[in-house]
């Protein structure tokens, strides 16, 4: 018997796209990295892929059948019995695209397996381990043309299957490859990057909203714009927090239009009557404010930090994309003056602080304003390093934007705000302190508190508000003690955000170690249970590919100036590494770093040159570019020494710079 048999419960027919989301109320041998290309899909239906309406559309062979004790998400399930049972769906595919399907399986022992089959061949399948909990399973890039018919399947093995939220994703646009001397980097890379796709919803999808653990069933459907999930698998839709953090993986997967759609939507909520808070969380309608989160104008979530980066993120995608929407677009420009401006104005007033204005939380909670996102602290914050940090950010992003628009005034007087925030920070809001001693937050009635805040002690050095030298050094040096020992979070998503740390602290070796404690974790459940294992938390992938090429590859991209930076940031023990179909503006690269003293730069495809700046630690007279020695400069960017050399790299040219 089945833990999940019963009843065969008869439902009429529910026609819904093959997805579920959730909607809401107003040097040595190389390994390598697979392949593969990507389309524009059309939009694929299937019948009923969560089950909710009975299991219709689907065939259920002898011992199989739709249960109700142990759905993943919903009120309902698949199960098969042990001993080579299955259930199926065909579909024929009306339009062209490539795909990725996943689904949601719990097995009572080993030898079950997950197949997808086009026009009768295996295009895809997945053997399934013993794992009680449910687990996330994708098969990817499958490619589909008008009539080809689709079969999934499900077989038991040595034990029973529980099936649940079936769901497709189209392929990501860019399919980013890499190889290496290091096997494991490559390994964490495949794997994250096949996981942060899998998130991806398809436009048009038809699908629930205001999914959560008391609405398992939603409140009513929508149909789903460019989105993917950012925060727990068990709610149908994004958070502000997660989709900043998850925003340049996503870049690297060429989800332009995806990010787009989700910074506007936060950016459309971020209303007068709101005090120009964006809402927290959305459904994947893009329209819809996720109801858990949000139940009236004066009662939702809402953390400092969250508007700040989201102003940041959309600067970055501009740099990334390219795309001159992030100026232009006047609900996105509304919300970078806003945020940088009334939204500042309006939530200073606890904590004097001169000249300069510094926005604040309630210190009552998150649905009351809370100046951290350290949710849990119990701390009555007025003021947090986290924020502050992030306001220094979006200060420099919003001078960059402005810049980029062609207005100077507006720029020098937001880069006059970064520069004088920064100093304030320095010389008197984080104290004389250094370590455990530094200043990380002010409580409302103005006491300074010092020692380990998790969010609000790791984002000033994150943010760069911290200025370089023996004081960031000690500090870095604590954050990673801290989260190393007794400090370290319960939960993965927040350790997700060590390498960011560590990376733009020039301490590759440290950002490295942490990249592997978040990968040699994925397979332990979450610490919270609903959510599955570490792994099935969105941010995990999605952190874990924009590490690789932000972090390890040091890439910093401005397609709008057709200009891209690096420096290797590799570890010690990793001695080349490679990156192939880098995506940047309408260009795409190939990068390799071989240690810290030789880049290479593939110019693939693209419209117009770019200009490749090179960075290299340390002080040199020349470089070698393609082996002949040429004049360098130096610069200190935070606190360090680059030599650089900066050099035209047309589509199809490839060009290597050493230094000796």
């Amino acid at each position: 018997m089945s833990r999940s048999r019963v009843t065969l419960l008869a439902t009429a027919a529910l026609l819904v796209p093959l997805a579920l989301a959730p909607t809401a109320a107003a040097g040595t041998g190389a390994h390598t990295a697979r392949g593969g290309s990507a389309g524009a899909p059309a939009l694929l239906t299937v019948v009923d892929p969560g089950f909710e309406a009975g299991g219709s559309g689907w065939e259920f062979g002898p011992g199989t059948g739709v249960a109700t004790n142990n759905p993943h998400d919903g009120r309902r399930l698949a199960y098969l019995d042990a001993g080579g049972k299955n259930i199926s769906q065909t579909v024929t595919a009306t339009g062209r695209g490539s795909y990725d399907f996943s689904a949601w399986i719990a097995t009572g022992g080993s030898g079950g397996r997950y197949v997808v089959r086009v026009n009768g061949v295996t295009a895809a399948s997945v053997s399934l381990p013993a794992s009680p909990a449910y687990r996330r399973h994708t098969l990817s890039r499958v490619p589909l043309a008008p009539g080809d018919r689709l079969e999934i399947a499900f077989e038991s093995g040595d034990g029973w299957v529980n099936v649940d939220d079936v769901m497709v994703s189209p392929s990501a646009p860019a399919d980013p490859r890499i190889s290496s001397s290091d096997p494991e980097v490559v390994a964490l890379f495949d794997w994250a990057e096949r996981k942060a796709n899998s998130w991806v919803q398809l436009p048009g999808t038809q699908g629930p909203l205001n999914v959560d653990e008391r609405n398992p069933g939603g409140t009513g459907s929508g149909v789903y714009a460019p989105s993917y999930w950012a925060g727990y698998a068990h709610r149908s839709g994004y958070y502000a927090r997660d989709t900043a953090h998850q925003l340049a993986g996503a870049e690297v997967l060429g989800l332009r239009a995806e990010n787009k759609t989700m910074l506007r939507s936060f950016a459309a909520s971020a209303t007068a009557e709101h005090a120009y808070y964006p809402v927290w969380a959305m459904n994947f309608d893009a329209r819809t404010y996720l109801s858990i989160a949000y139940h009236g104008p004066d009662s939702f979530v809402r953390e400092v930090p969250a508007p700040f980066e989201l102003v940041q993120k959309a600067e970055e995608a501009y740099r990334w994309s390219g795309d001159r929407a992030y100026l232009t677009d006047p609900v996105l420009w509304d919300f970078y003056r806003h945020v940088t401006d009334e939204f500042v104005t309006l939530h200073d007033g606890q904590k004097d602080n001169g000249r300069v204005r510094v926005a604040e939380g309630t210190g009552k909670g998150i649905f009351q304003g809370t100046a951290s996102y350290d949710e849990v602290s119990g701390e009555p914050l007025a003021e947090a390093g986290d924020a502050i940090g992030s306001q220094y950010q979006a200060y420099r992003a919003m001078a960059a934007l402005a810049r980029a628009k062609g207005d100077r005034v507006l720029a020098a007087r937001f880069e006059r705000r970064s520069r004088d925030l920064k100093a304030y920070f320095n010389s008197t809001w984080s104290g004389g302190g250094s370590g455990a001693d530094m200043v990380r937050g002010y409580t409302t009635d103005g006491r300074a508190l010092t020692g380990w805040g998790k969010e609000n002690s790791w984002f000033m050095p994150l943010k760069h508000i911290i200025d370089p030298g023996d004081r960031l050094a000690a500090y870095l040096d604590f954050v990673d003690e801290q989260a190393g020992g007794a400090g370290r979070p319960d939960n993965i998503e927040a350790l997700t955000y060590l390498p960011d740390v560590f990376f733009a602290g020039d301490r590759p070796d440290t950002a490295w170690k942490w990249m592997r404690y978040v990968y040699d974790h994925k397979d332990l459940p979450h610490v919270n249970s609903r959510q599955g294992a570490n792994g099935d938390y969105p941010e995990v992938s999605f952190t874990l590919v924009g590490q690789t090429v932000q972090g390890l590859m040091g890439l910093t991209p401005d397609a709008p100036d057709h200009t891209l930076t690096t420096r290797s940031q590799l570890p010690s023990t990793m001695g080349w590494l490679k990156l192939e179909d880098l995506h940047i503006g309408d260009s795409t690269f190939a990068l390799r770093h071989d240690g810290a003293r030789t880049s290479t730069l593939t110019h693939t495809s693209g419209s117009s040159p770019y200009t490749w700046e090179a960075r290299f630690p340390g002080t040199h007279r020349a470089l070698l570019v393609d082996g002949v020695r040429q004049p360098a400069r130096t610069k200190v960017v935070d606190g360090t020494t680059y030599t650089y050399i900066r050099t035209r790299v047309s589509p199809g040219q490839t060009v290597t710079i050493e230094a000796r």
